[in-house]
């Protein structure tokens, strides 16, 4: 199927044709033709695959840009998502002269009020932020004809259940709802059940989740080893763009340091840089500013970045649904990625888990030596020399140290001059500056750190099947979810307040989770 057989108008058909876009994902197929018809859907699919153009173009297609009040209202869990589906919506809605206004926690309201105030016909936004403009009455939703739930599941997970509903509280029952999400949880379900009319469940098959074109492989390494064994590899790889995951806000400031020291190109991001911040290293990722980007699972959850070629997983995530929107970022737009997750002895049952939901197995690797990466550097670093004499640009520059040449020349040989521009382009492994990365506890797994197993076979956890077998697996996951729930403490988003649970959330079922930022 082409997006012309989706009976879009033609002013968002021209626009989707303009961005090169000819064939829709499956989500995107699926998804639009019913939103078309008006009907409510509950769309399940993975970051990264065309969520957002999946809501945006119906959505854009029954805008009446005649009409200057708020039609319709895009809820999602961060602010770097809010604004990634607003500049998305502005794009295919430009022809249309459609106004799309982003609001979120940690910019000024000010000038969000005065953006609103200047006309918005669609409003993405952070429900804390939705929920302070609404009480301002700078945000009126009596007009809203689409509502559009964004990584719901995230929203969940992050607290946000309580925000969603007092927002829905202001937006008419006549609306249309579309609500998306990468899992399905039984949370979700209620929502569907509470919220919306007869919603048509679009579901994109488990399998597909995971894409065959991300090669997976994991190394087993010492807590203490995992920085130099990480920029080794780099080192050999030589990655074109990448993102090396952390679990803290403190870890990831630690590693964007240690990268930078090392003379690589990296910056991170997390919930404590300011917005500004955030939004700028992301444009120098985007523009090749950047070589690597350093984030916690949070800060680049729903993150659209082309052309990303390796995913390190410094820590391995505590749940593993986490691990399957890391490796969404790169095997993007039928290109190759890899990505490699570095593992602490006894984390190594955790891997088990991660390939239960993913339905692959990761290979193991073998890490690079530290004579390998010198290796690797030097080969780079030799081209680079070569491209360089090639270029008639490059040549023209060395006119000016002609003189100074001349004199170098006639004191040293060109096999002297030559080992010392190589000396000062390729680091001697020996004298790499060394950098201290803060020892974090690797995540407990009582079951396969037990004082019998070294984790020497990932394997063996399982071997002898049958009901103690399928006890034994019920167990790790209860630990695992345990773990995972009680590391949750770190709320993310500034501007956003962490609703409490309550006794009659308990009785409903609803379990809400404040997600730690990692």
């Amino acid at each position: 199927m082409k997006f012309t057989e989706l009976n879009l108008a033609e002013d968002i058909l021209s626009a989707v044709e303009k961005a090169g876009f000819v064939e829709p994902s499956p989500i995107q197929e699926l998804t639009i033709p019913l939103a078309l018809e008006g009907r409510d859907v509950i769309g399940q699919a993975q970051t990264g695959t065309g969520k957002t153009a999946a809501f945006g173009l119906p959505t854009l297609n029954k805008i009446d840009v005649t009409n200057d009040k708020v039609q319709a209202l895009v809820i999602a869990p961060t602010r770097e998502l809010a604004v990634q589906s607003q500049e998305e919506l502005f794009r295919f809605g430009r022809g249309k002269k459609i106004k799309v206004r982003s609001v979120y926690g940690g910019s000024s309201i000010e000038k969000q009020i005065k953006a609103l105030k200047s006309g918005a016909h669609i409003v993405v936004g952070t429900p804390g932020r939705l929920l302070d403009l609404i009480k301002r009455k700078a945000l009126k939703l009596n007009h809203v004809e689409t509502l559009i739930l964004d990584e719901a599941d995230e929203m969940l997970n992050m607290g946000f259940l309580e925000d969603i509903e007092a927002i829905i509280s202001h937006v008419p029952e006549s609306r249309q709802t579309l609500l998306f999400s990468a899992t399905m949880p039984d949370a979700i379900k209620r929502i569907g059940v509470k919220f919306m009319k007869d919603p048509e469940h679009v579901k994109i098959a488990a399998k597909e989740l995971t894409t065959d074109l991300v090669d997976q492989y994991y190394v087993r390494v010492k807590e203490n080893e995992k920085f130099d064994t990480m920029t080794r590899l780099i080192d050999v790889e030589q990655p074109e763009l990448s993102i090396v995951f952390g679990r803290t806000k403190r870890r990831v400031d630690e590693l964007t340091r240690g990268l930078k020291l090392r003379g690589y190109r990296a910056e991170g991001i997390h919930g404590d840089l300011d917005q500004g911040k955030r939004l700028r290293v992301l444009r120098d990722f985007k523009n090749d500013n950047l070589d690597i980007l350093v984030a916690t699972d949070v800060a680049a959850r729903g993150l659209d970045i082309s052309g990303v070629t390796q995913v390190y997983n410094y820590d391995i995530p505590q749940d593993p649904e986490s691990y399957v929107h890391r490796i969404g970022r790169t095997g993007r737009a039928g290109k190759h990625g890899q990505s490699i997750t570095f593992v602490a002895p006894n984390e190594m049952g955790y891997l088990q888990i991660i390939e239960n939901l993913t339905k692959k197995r990761m290979k193991g690797l073998k890490p690079a030596t530290a004579q390998e990466a010198f290796q690797a550097t030097k080969k780079v670093a030799l081209k680079k020399i070569e491209r360089d004499f090639e270029d008639e640009k490059v040549r023209a520059n060395f006119n000016k140290f002609t003189a100074d040449a001349q004199k170098l020349a006639a004191e040293f040989s060109p096999e002297e001059l030559a080992q010392y521009i190589l000396s000062l382009t390729v680091q001697d492994p020996e004298m790499l500056p060394k950098v201290e990365i803060a020892r974090e506890k690797p995540l407990p797994f009582k079951f396969f750190g037990g004082k019998n197993n070294k984790g020497n076979n990932r394997r063996r956890a399982n071997r002898k099947g049958g009901r103690d077998s399928r006890r034994n697996k019920r167990d790790n996951n209860r630990e695992f979810k345990r773990i995972s729930n009680k590391n949750r403490k770190d709320f993310e988003n500034k501007g956003n307040k962490r609703p409490h649970r309550t006794s009659s959330e308990k009785k409903n079922g609803f379990t809400i989770r404040n997600k730690g930022d990692r």
